[in-house]
């Protein structure tokens, strides 16, 4: 269910950066990828969420047979290529996104005063790239978080095991 309910919310925030990066395309003279890094990166999740989808959906239609297995297995691993190449991109693209944004931190709003860039689109690429700055931050202290608790979880339990078996004692 959750991952159903994320899938959606991905889907939905992705076109929502392909429309506004769309519908502002030219209106940001100051900064004139700050549309076009919207669109590439709402098409690339837009792509990713589809994918994810559809091969979690789809089944082998006979399972019995071995040529099916070959293909599903061929199938798989096109789709872990294609998504590892297109989340490296996705990331490139990131960064790229943070430098094109952030230089330009409050950028002139009123198009009559010189370059400007359209503050609905600004401020939304501004909060989008923040708040997955936030998340993916999050997920990297949470995963690192994991990692140590579970090494620190599997210390113990060997030297646990260790002492239940009679290796911890020290006779002289």
């Amino acid at each position: 269910m959750f991952l159903l309910v994320s899938s959606g919310l991905g889907m939905a925030f992705a076109i929502t950066e392909i429309v506004i990066g769309s519908v502002y395309l030219q209106a940001c003279p100051i900064q004139m990828y700050i549309p076009i890094y919207l669109v590439v990166l709402g098409v690339l999740i837009l792509s990713l969420a589809l994918q994810s989808s559809w091969a979690s959906v789809k089944k082998p239609e006979d399972e019995d047979e071995d040529e099916d297995e070959g293909q599903t297995a061929k199938c798989s691993l096109i789709c872990t290529a294609w998504n590892s190449l297109v989340s490296l991109f996705l990331f490139c693209w990131f960064i790229a996104g943070n430098v094109w944004i952030y230089p330009i931190y409050q950028p002139n709003y009123n198009s009559s005063a010189g370059p400007h860039c359209d503050k609905t689109l600004y401020l939304f690429a501004f909060c989008t790239t923040t708040l997955s700055s936030i998340l993916i931050g999050g997920s990297f202290v949470v995963g690192c978080f994991v990692l140590i608790c579970s090494c620190w979880s599997g210390f113990a339990l060997a030297n646990n095991m260790e002492m239940s078996s009679g290796g911890g004692s020290t006779e002289v």
